[in-house]
């Protein structure tokens, strides 16, 4: 921060900074970035706690953000806008802000907080109640983790299998994990009986130790704490205002019915967000305020939050009103204070116009310069110093050498400063950080950055930990209601694990129900040959019917189309490999000062998948490789570095993308990206004029087009290219069957790069490693704001204020409605709530060109508000649109929901997502489940790897055409895999034999009890470990790690495995076959076992072990029948061993 002791000691003796220094007065201020420069310079010049409260979130979190830039100890204290909005659902994102904020007030240091009216305004748990709520732990202390454990759930964390997001734990015998949000990482707590044996953060992805503690501070998980002692008025005043709201009967039943459950929820300290409207009656309550008693109070400004106020109140009054009329809330309920009543007189007032002379003007103005035109920004640089010294303070030393060598060139005067705080006359250039320009009017200086001069991006500020990038991993588990694809008899919905009796043999049975109300009853150990089903777009798949040739028939014709594509990708990958192609030059310097001018840092993945890129280029033969990565991830910027190289060898290049919408935006990017290098770009699509494509065409055969980007019209036979050397294809499988054709014949010539938004599963990666290149871009970018994601039940009025908070901050609306048929009536609608709002209607029934025109007005701001299908395109670029509202949310795969969320979130704006619900509508419990987990995306938790895997199977159709992602539905994504794989291998003369020994079909009275294992899921793991075990060795050390995660194994589970080593024994090669029979087991060995058999010790043996034996001699090979004595597969399992035992060992010494 040594750069902002040179702003300070240039404002020391600034009027406006010495006022904001005795914390009295009102100054007036042109913009945020004013405020943060003033409030910033007091800080350090006076170091102090500082409350500041600005007029709405928007304009809070744009101070937060630039005063962290400035100075290190800043904290924020948002909260939403809408009231409507609090109370059904909040956000973890700004709970997460919220807690971190009230811990840091409690903590006894200078430090800054800044809130807004809303959140000032907000009731939150009072401030003894909330330090005493703090659990503080180190080594050695005696703690009771049971004791521990309720502790965690009083103060708002919730209980998971597994520790990955904040504001949870858990418990695994003497270990407790817990995520508390103003750590990094989570925190692992060994116990040793009750005392602290080890604290240690770990990693939420590997679950390993990182870094061992000697102690810890676990905050609360909520901000809406309160102490028991109050319940009991709460109780009586909630009694006393029921009686005197006034109802309509038809809804008395209800307020009596929600009444009781919440206050059961109080009772049983579930903080769900209807909680909130009771803090108001406990006896104690807070706001931030009373967290700031001994803080300087700074209001920006007065007289605008106590307008602010006025409107928020006006409208929520009718949400009060809609409330009371339904039985939904209580007459007489106080859900924020008045900031009158909280905030008597600020210390500080800061507004933005001077009304008398006692108010103090902090005199600046914003700088317009930039280095775009070094001819104007040098005339410009020399008009500033006529009157100002100038300093410039900028990122990187690249920059600074650019600097000097420009001034140098034009005979500047500069001076180079490092530490020191000395500033002098003309220009001082030095190295650091700052937010944006300034110019500092009383002190006749002009401060210049990074941002206007070379026109980086600000970075954006981490918005909280728990956002970091998290890599996407497949998660697939069965579940009750789940599709699943059996081997022969096709789809079938699993509906759990169940224990049948038959023929007085208990068993456990993979219950799956078949079209027609056909049921099949499949034995547990039998499970490879169920897999579960999944499609690309999460639909419920068609159900065979039992007995059916139906599924016969499809999976013979996916095999025989697996068979053409398997030959299309060996045949494609073996041409290519002939083929002569050219080596791009290894990066030299215009590469190098090309990447270093990206205004941002590459995340890991993509600066891998620039090296994988640039390795195939520098390759003498065609490049294949397909970039995949999420919207939003930078595989644009991957691309543009591999164009630039192809530029520098002197090659053309084509960029093709499917939309005429999507072309320009990239048009646009390209323009920007390369406006300081020779490179020449021209856009082809329907929006460019017959002259303009003339010339194009002209140019492009001449060699003067460095970079044509386009639409399929660059596939044209008019189209011809001097020397293409790169094709870069955007979301390929959006083309047409002959633009694919022509792609196909283009990729045996020259380096091709396929740009695709969805993951791509393991599966297909291991498919076709080696046959086409494959560059993942899993790691989202660091500091990307998250979107504010909330679920509720619909409502017009919720609806109406979402969207017209939206459109007083000059955004856009994203309106997700799915339904064609009336899509027209729901924009009809929302005109009449919104009657001065541009609405426009886009929808997949459209024609393409109409369509696209849609969307080209939306992009340029025509309409306010998008009425959509899901079918509008994922991949455009809209900053100005930051809110979206999905109706119907339960009815949308988690896939679907997560790609449809991401449309906004795309600046340094928040944004916000809206899934609503119809209350009326019997939702399903797994609708239930994913609005659940689509709130939780954010976190990137289980729902979101969920929706990962969702969303890279329909990346394998995408990959595969439009032909086999069909055939992806119609068998389902696990079996096409096999199906493919198999080919593959088989293709390639990598067949494998089954090495998993099968199971016998004999009765075994085995199965799991409730009692030993209670979840399904874990019953089929337990199963799978059992079954999965192909040798005794193995089987032995299965049933060891069985004992020590269940206990020891009850009779039932011992049958279990008996039964699987009966199936390991019966299936050695002396065995010839094996079948059960109304005498017993019948084992037939084979003739090699007979060749030198000592008989009469044999027969002795088997007389021995069974009761009734009886023996057969056929065809050379002996037969022996158990006999039907109880426990007779045991003891065949017995025989079985001891004699295959004797028998290697005996034939093994000799």
């Amino acid at each position: 921060m040594i750069v902002m002791e040179k702003i300070l000691n240039l404002l020391k003796d600034n009027q406006a900074l010495r006022t904001l220094d005795t914390d009295k007065g009102t100054i007036v201020t042109n913009s945020t970035s004013d405020e943060a420069y003033l409030i910033a310079g007091s800080f350090w010049h006076h170091p102090r706690k500082i409350l500041i409260i600005k007029n709405n979130q928007y304009e809070a979190f744009n101070l937060y953000k630039t005063l962290t830039e400035l100075v290190n100890q800043v904290v924020y204290f948002p909260a939403d806008e809408s009231l409507r909005v609090e109370s059904v659902a909040y956000s973890y994102e700004l709970l997460g802000e919220r807690i971190n904020a009230l811990y840091a007030m409690t903590q006894d240091k200078p430090m800054i907080c800044v809130c807004h009216m809303h959140s000032m305004t907000r009731y939150v748990t009072p401030v003894e109640l909330f330090k005493k709520s703090i659990i503080s732990l180190k080594k050695g202390d005696t703690v009771d983790p049971l004791e521990l454990k309720k502790k965690l759930q009083s103060i708002g964390y919730k209980n998971a299998q597994r520790v990955d997001s904040p504001f949870y734990y858990s418990r695994r015998g003497e270990v407790l994990d817990v995520y508390t949000i103003q750590y990094e990482h989570p925190v692992r707590i060994e116990f040793f009986d009750d005392e602290i044996e080890e604290i240690s953060f770990y990693d939420k992805d590997s679950q390993r130790r990182t870094e061992r503690k000697e102690s810890i501070d676990i905050l609360p998980a909520t901000d809406m704490m309160y102490e028991d002692d109050g319940l009991s008025q709460v109780e009586a005043s909630i009694k006393a205002l029921k009686e005197k709201t006034k109802i309509k009967d038809e809804f008395k039943d209800e307020l009596e019915e929600t009444y009781a459950l919440d206050i059961e929820s109080l009772k049983t300290h579930d903080y769900s967000p209807r909680i909130y409207q009771y803090l108001s009656l406990f006896p104690q309550t807070a706001t931030i305020i009373d967290y700031a008693s001994d803080y300087t109070i700074i209001a920006a400004s007065l007289a605008s939050i106590l307008a602010s106020y006025k409107t928020y109140m006006e409208e929520n009054y009718l949400y009060y009103h809609e409330l009371e009329e339904i039985g939904q809330m209580i007459r007489g309920i106080k859900l924020i204070n008045n900031p009158q009543d909280i905030l008597k007189h600020p210390d500080v007032d800061l507004v933005r116009f001077r009304e008398n002379d006692k108010q103090i003007m902090f005199m600046t103005q914003p700088v317009m310069i930039s280095m775009a035109n070094e001819k104007v920004f040098i005339s410009q640089l020399k008009d500033l110093l006529t009157y100002n010294r100038v300093m410039i303070g900028v990122d990187e030393k690249r920059q600074i050498d650019i600097l000097i060598n420009l001034f140098t060139d034009h005979a500047i005067p500069f001076t180079l400063t490092s530490a020191t705080n000395k500033i002098y006359d003309g220009v001082n250039l030095f190295l650091g950080h700052l937010p944006c320009g300034m110019n500092f009017v009383e002190e006749k200086t002009v401060l210049l950055t990074s941002q206007e001069l070379f026109k980086v991006q600000e970075t954006k500020k981490k918005y909280i930990k728990y956002r970091d990038a998290t890599k996407i991993s497949d998660y697939n588990e069965l579940k009750v209601g789940d599709y699943v694809v059996h081997d022969t008899n096709g789809i079938g919905q699993y509906m759990g694990i169940e224990t049948l009796v038959v023929d007085g043999v208990h068993k456990d049975y993979l219950h799956i129900a078949y079209k027609g109300n056909d049921i099949l009853y499949v034995p547990v150990e039998q499970f490879q040959l169920i897999r579960k089903y999944s499609s690309r777009d999460g639909k419920p798949p068609h159900i065979h019917a039992l007995g059916s040739p139906k599924w016969a028939k499809e999976k013979a014709r996916v095999r025989q189309k697996v068979d053409g594509l398997a030959d299309d990708l060996i045949n494609l990958y073996a041409e290519r490999m002939k083929q002569p192609g050219f080596a791009f030059e290894p990066d030299g310097d215009l590469q190098l000062e090309f990447e270093s001018e990206f205004g941002y840092e590459l995340t890991p993945d993509q600066a891998q998948a620039v090296e994988e890129i640039k390795k195939d280029m520098e390759t003498p033969r065609p490049m294949d490789r397909l970039l995949c990565g999420d919207v939003g991830f930078g595989k644009t910027e991957v691309a543009l570095r591999a164009c630039f190289k192809a530029v520098v060898s002197k090659k053309q290049c084509a960029f093709l993308c499917p939309t005429t919408i999507l072309s320009a935006q990239h048009y646009r990017t390209m323009q920007k990206r390369f406006e300081k290098f020779p490179v020449n770009i021209a856009l082809l699509n329907r929006f460019t004029t017959t002259k303009e494509k003339k010339q194009i065409l002209a140019d492009l055969k001449e060699g003067n087009i460095d970079l044509l980007v386009g639409t399929h019209r660059i596939l044209s036979k008019d189209v011809e290219f001097k020397d293409l050397g790169l094709l870069c294809i955007d979301e390929e499988q959006r083309f047409g069957v002959r633009q694919k054709e022509k792609i196909k014949n283009l990729r045996k010539t020259i380096d091709v790069l396929t740009l695709t938004a969805t993951p791509i599963p393991r599966t297909l990666q291991m498919s076709i490693m080696g046959i086409r290149g494959l560059s993942q871009i899993e790691t989202p970018p660091l500091n990307r704001l998250p979107v504010q994601t909330y679920v509720s039940e619909k409502s017009w009025a919720l609806i109406k204020q979402v969207i017209e908070r939206e459109l007083s901050r000059n955004g856009q609306v994203f309106y997700l409605h799915n339904r064609t048929e009336n899509i027209y009536e729901t924009a009809s609608t929302l005109q009449t709530l919104l009657p001065n709002a541009r609405i426009g209607v886009g929808h997949g029934q459209m024609d393409k060109n109409d369509l696209e025109d849609v969307m080209t007005d939306f992009v340029q701001k025509k309409y306010d508000i998008l009425v959509c299908t899901t079918i509008i395109e994922t991949g455009i670029d809209i900053p100005n649109a930051n809110t979206i509202i999905i109706e119907n949310a339960d009815k949308f795969g988690l896939a679907q929901l997560y790609q449809i969320k991401g449309r906004v979130g795309r600046s340094e704006r928040i944004a916000y997502a809206y899934l609503l619900y119809t209350k009326d509508r019997a939702m399903t419990e797994e609708a239930q489940k994913r609005l659940t987990a689509i709130k939780e995306f954010t976190q990137l938790g289980s729902g979101y790897k969920i929706a990962m895997r969702d969303l890279s199977i329909r990346g394998s159709g995408d990959i595969l055409g439009g032909e086999q992602a069909g055939f992806i539905d119609q068998v389902g994504f696990d079996m096409y895999m096999k199906i493919l794989q198999d080919a593959i291998e088989e293709k390639q003369g990598k067949i494998k034999e089954d090495e998993t020994v099968p199971s016998r079909n004999v009765p075994v009275d085995g199965y799991i009890p409730e009692d030993y294992v209670e979840s399904d899921m874990e019953k089929l793991e337990l199963y799978q470990r059992v079954y999965k075990a192909n040798d005794l060795e193995t089987l032995k050390r299965v049933e060891h790690e069985l004992t020590d995660l269940y206990g020891v194994l009850p009779s039932q589970v011992r049958n279990i495995v008996v039964k699987r080593r009966f199936d390991i024994l019966s299936h050695d090669p002396l065995i010839d076959d094996v079948k059960d029979s109304s005498q017993g087991l019948e084992i037939r060995f084979s003739k090699v076992f007979l060749e030198d058999l000592d008989g009469q010790k044999f027969f002795a043996y088997v007389n021995h072990m069974f009761k009734k034996p009886q023996m057969k001699y056929t065809d050379g090979m002996l037969t022996i029948v158990s006999g039907m004595e109880p426990y007779y597969v045991s003891a065949s399992t017995e025989f079985l061993d001891s004699v295959l035992k004797q028998y290697y060992k005996t034939h093994t010494s000799s």
